[in-house]
């Protein structure tokens, strides 16, 4: 069996605009499909100390990412192990936070800053999403539109707790108070979940600059009318938010899955997959 390269196997736009409000945009992005991955921080903190934060988030775990595939799946092999993804996610965000913690202490005008992060990581004919905050992933398989990530923020917290209703939610004041940050203190609660991938999947990374402004409905209708030019489908989407107020930076990454990209395994790889 052909191992296919994920650069082939996967279709990766990075769109990012600081909306009509904003001086300047604090979201980071970046999207690289030969590693297979994605990665989307909205920054927090005064002057320009979010933009600071989503900063030295994407781009340390770009650059460690980047240096990390060769050196644990050498000569073009992938991971396969769940376990181990969500052991070097872990390990890779936790030191991103330090990071960013360390900045706002020694330096004044970074204090108290901070960002959400959500990154997508393909291997295997699967995905790992870690994410910390209120940045969002969807999937889009097959017509159904579906949020694979929960918001850790005051909102869904008073969701859950039935204090208010999805109705009250779309028009709280609490929409923008996150209860979980990257940079904010020295340790840092990480949600990681894997999901299997199919070919055809779409899959969209977001800041809240588009789910506040713009209903997932109207997400989906996008994303399913212009899904063969997966560029304009994240421009028209900032668009939308822009028409709809652009009240805050707007942050868009559409990922979909082609073909197959699992690793190719011998008879005893396959025996022991079947035996777990």
């Amino acid at each position: 069996m052909q191992l296919m390269k994920l650069g082939d196997a996967l279709e990766i736009t990075v769109c990012t605009d600081p909306g009509r409000i904003r001086p300047h945009n604090e979201d980071a992005v970046f999207g690289d499909a030969g590693l297979g991955m994605a990665i989307l921080a909205d920054g927090m903190g005064g002057y320009n100390a979010g933009e600071v934060a989503s900063g030295m988030a994407t781009t340390l775990l770009a650059t460690n990412f980047s240096r990390l595939m060769p050196a644990v799946f050498p000569q073009g092999a992938r991971a396969s192990d769940s376990g181990l993804v969500e052991q070097h996610l872990t390990s890779e965000i936790s030191a991103a936070n330090l990071a960013i913690y360390n900045a706002a202490r020694r330096q004044p005008q970074y204090a108290g800053m901070g960002t959400t992060l959500v990154l997508a990581w393909f291997y295997d004919n699967r995905l790992s999403v870690a994410h910390v905050g209120d940045s969002r992933l969807y999937r889009l398989r097959e017509g159904v539109f579906e949020q694979l990530t929960r918001d850790h923020s005051l909102l869904q917290e008073q969701l859950d707790g039935g204090m208010i209703t999805a109705e009250e939610a779309r028009f709280s004041q609490n929409k923008n108070l996150v209860t979980r940050a990257l940079g904010v203190e020295e340790s840092v609660e990480i949600d990681i979940r894997d999901h299997e991938v199919k070919p055809g999947d779409l899959f969209m990374l977001c800041s809240d600059g588009l789910n506040d402004m713009v209903e997932d409905d109207e997400i989906a209708l996008t994303l399913q009318s212009l899904s063969s030019n997966l560029a304009l489908a994240a421009e028209q989407l900032i668009e939308l938010a822009n028409d709809h107020g652009g009240r805050d930076n707007v942050s868009v990454i559409l990922v979909r899955a082609k073909a197959d990209y699992s690793v190719p395994r011998g008879w005893w790889q396959r025996m022991l997959a079947g035996l777990k």
